[in-house]
């Protein structure tokens, strides 16, 4: 689990300083919209919604672009409607993928997942292939140097309703039922933790250990899928020293 979320972080960071800005723009937005159509537009009942929408103000998007998108999936104003869309497959050294879309046109977006997975040495699988392997959660990452030890931090989370508390290596992880995300949150801030990071992921169960070639290999598919403009978030089961991550996404 370490190893995707570290990337996950990492990605996060680059995100807020990326010139692509309107790239990331749309993709927060799209995922609001599909939250609102899955879930209904009160953030208060719709966990999705709540976690897109700060997402979305994490990356700087104003309060009437994150509006104007929830109308829209309410169908409050016209526009291209999308859906969500799921592909499974495998990457370099059997490390699962699970790739969550956001489309309009299903088969322009299989085209491209599986156009980048041949490139980069991977290959699409069939539906429930890797799916299996994760599972739906919330995540919560505050760092070691927050003023916090973990004996404290874990006594703080389970009081506020998580599930488990895991130690990487600069980071803690909080993890909590998706729909207990919001309220484990706001609970740990008004005890001072500085929450780094909040948000509805999908956590593989078991990872594969990769370094070397075949780590830089793995990344540079990851990257190139999440690059796409109908992908919102490739979840992997891979375990990959953070230095390695760092290198690569500085690179690409």
């Amino acid at each position: 689990m370490a190893g995707h979320s570290k990337w996950a972080q990492i990605k996060r960071k680059k995100a807020k300083v990326d010139a692509e800005r309107g790239k990331i723009f749309t993709k927060l937005s799209r995922e609001i919209m599909v939250a609102v159509r899955m879930g209904g537009g009160d953030p208060e009942a719709n966990p999705r919604l709540r976690a897109a929408i700060d997402r979305a103000r994490e990356a700087n998007i104003p309060m009437e672009n994150i509006k104007r998108a929830i109308q829209k999936a309410l169908g409050e104003e016209t526009g291209e409607k999308y859906e969500e869309v799921f592909y499974e497959g495998y990457g370099p050294g059997g490390v699962a993928l699970l790739i969550r879309t956001t489309t309009n046109n299903r088969n322009r977006t299989a085209a491209e997942v599986r156009h980048v997975l041949s490139k980069f040495g991977g290959n699409l699988g069939e539906a429930g292939c890797v799916s299996w392997l994760f599972r739906s959660q919330g995540l919560i990452t505050v760092r070691k140097d927050s003023g916090f030890s973990e004996e404290d931090l874990l006594l703080l989370a389970m009081e506020a309703g998580a599930n488990d508390l895991q130690e990487t290596e600069d980071t803690f992880e909080i993890i909590t039922a998706p729909e207990d995300l919001a309220k484990v949150k706001q609970k740990l801030q008004e005890q001072g933790v500085p929450v780094e990071s909040a948000e509805l992921t999908l956590l593989p169960q078991t990872t594969v250990p990769l370094e070397g070639e075949e780590a830089v290999k793995v990344l540079r598919l990851v990257q190139a899928l999440e690059d796409l403009d109908d992908v919102e978030e490739v979840y992997a089961n891979f375990d990959i020293p953070s230095t390695l991550m760092e290198e690569v996404s500085a690179r690409v």
